[in-house]
């Protein structure tokens, strides 16, 4: 590695500074990664509609508009459930995941300060004594020295810019980080939330079927005992009664588990929520309308794309960085201070001290080291983009998935919503014929068993569809709302950049 010093070296330093650092930047400049992205929505293209307004009870009479991006902000107040509202915003506070989030957006703005120390001098402080003696020790001689070193490796071909430029694109990429654990962490606390409504409503249905089955056991107990029956009939009813009772304990441990898990996703203790939600209330019905806006919008809506957009234009700029290496790199040196064979004698003018030189390090050969590096750079980058193109397919794909699965359990409520009605007419039939003796009890039980199969799958469908606009919302890239927080890191990133010295200042004008 050759090492040359020289005025002449300063001075070409100097001259040329201004040129090199206004202009001169090895490397690709980044431009966005493109993605193929349809002009309408694949599921709906094939056919599915759009529903209409939900009628279903309880539901919320204000409409959300199409395309209206707005309302994919705090899309679960469309629930119109005010302890949602406050789950999720005691999760968006407390989640500890969230704030492990915080300590890395941290770690990433930290590391732009590190990036950009590269364009400044570093300065040491130099302070040194000596006392040595000749042989016999007939006389000796003392040497102290004060002052301070400093060295300026000038940034002419962009290294040290293409660094930071890769380091502010990786904090870019932790701030959108962050917002999607936000996205997942109201997802999961929405979506846990209904799953115990449902939970809730599903015992309060086996409790309603199966005092209405106990009401039949006692009239086939009166009929055995009067000799209308035989003992299969109350052995029948006693059959469904036990079976209709073991569905209990397993949807109370179902919903108990989940108050733990809501609990941890708050940030609290596993049993802190279990007064607060063990209050009956209704399963939060799907809102009337979907703000659905175009798939280009999920590049901008998504922090997942956001951030592997973010990954891409950093592994763009570390390719420069690694080119910057096959370059020349200038540097000054200087020193100031004081000499002298005793302590008093460094605060005399005579004892000043001063030195000035350059360098210019090349590297003549690195063993194919540097050109493997910019390979492995160009590979990673190449890499960053095909993740990014997947992330923006898997977006594509889960607003469909959400898509077509809202749509068509909307269908299959409607058809168990009928089932319920008729299997409960069926129900009231065949008990009053039973009590006339004009029907056997098989058809009794078949009902009540029908129907109770029948209530508990339509309070299930009704957890689908408003878990399938959850996972709606979230593939649309909704459930954040921090433009404060957007301009306060962002800003924080451009100030450090900011700072960065002009080629006027390398100069001294």
């Amino acid at each position: 590695m050759p090492v040359v010093h020289s005025k002449f070296t300063v001075r070409c330093a100097l001259l040329l500074a201004p040129v090199l650092l206004a202009g001169c930047t090895v490397g690709p400049n980044y431009h966005p990664p493109q993605a193929t992205l349809p002009s309408s929505w694949p599921a709906l293209s094939s056919g599915v509609k759009l529903p209409d307004p939900v009628n279903g009870i309880g539901a919320p009479q204000t409409s959300v508009q199409l395309h209206d991006l707005a309302a994919l902000g705090k899309w679960w107040m469309q629930f119109k459930d005010p302890l949602l509202d406050k789950l999720i915003s005691d999760a968006l506070e407390n989640n500890l995941d969230l704030r492990r989030a915080e300590f890395r957006i941290a770690q990433a703005r930290a590391g732009i300060g590190i990036a950009r120390a590269g364009f400044f001098p570093h300065v040491a402080a130099n302070e040194q004594g000596s006392r040595s003696a000749q042989p016999g020790g007939a006389f000796f001689q003392s040497f102290v020295q004060h002052g301070l070193n400093a060295t300026w490796e000038l940034d002419f071909f962009g290294g040290t810019r293409r660094s930071v430029e890769a380091s502010n694109a990786q904090f870019t990429s932790s701030i959108e980080d962050r917002r999607n654990l936000m996205l997942i962490l109201i997802a999961d606390v929405g979506t846990d939330y209904i799953a115990y409504r449902c939970a809730q409503k599903q015992i309060a249905i086996a409790r309603a079927n199966l005092a209405s089955q106990q009401n039949s056991a006692d009239i086939t107990n009166k009929r055995f005992k009067g000799g209308f029956v035989t003992g299969l009939d109350t052995a029948n009813a006693d059959a469904l009664i036990a079976v209709t009772r073991a569905e209990i304990p397993a949807l109370e441990t179902q919903a108990q588990q989940l108050s733990y898990r809501i609990a941890v996703l708050l940030g609290r203790e596993p049993n802190a929520l279990e007064e607060e939600l063990k209050a009956g209330a209704p399963i939060p019905p799907a809102p009337p309308g979907i703000p659905m806006g175009l798939p280009s919008d999920l590049l901008r809506r998504r922090p997942d794309i956001r951030s592997a957009e973010a990954q891409v234009h950093a592994a763009n700029a570390l390719i420069g960085v690694a080119q910057a290496e096959l370059l020349p790199k200038f540097s000054l040196t200087g020193s100031a201070g004081t000499q002298g064979s005793r302590l008093p004698a460094l605060f005399k003018a005579a004892s000043r001290v001063w030195a000035v030189s350059s360098a210019v390090q090349w590297q003549g050969f690195a063993g194919g080291r540097i050109g493997s590096n910019i390979q492995l750079q160009k590979a990673l980058k190449e890499e960053a983009v095909l993740a990014y193109q997947q992330t923006v397919l898997t977006a594509l794909q889960d607003v469909d998935n959400a898509l077509v699965a809202y749509v068509k359990e909307k269908e299959r409520r409607q058809a168990l919503a009928d089932a319920v009605e008729a299997n409960t007419k069926s129900e009231d039939i065949s008990l009053k014929l039973y009590g006339e003796g004009k029907t056997d009890f098989l058809n009794v039980i078949n009902a009540q068993r029908s129907l109770f199969q029948a209530q508990d799958a339509l309070a299930q469908s009704e957890r689908n569809m408003s878990t399938d606009i959850v996972a709606l919302y979230k593939a649309l890239g909704g459930g954040w709302e921090e433009a404060e927080l957007d301009r306060a890191n962002r800003g924080a990133a451009c100030e450090i950049i900011d700072e960065a010295p002009s080629a006027d200042k390398v100069t001294g004008k």
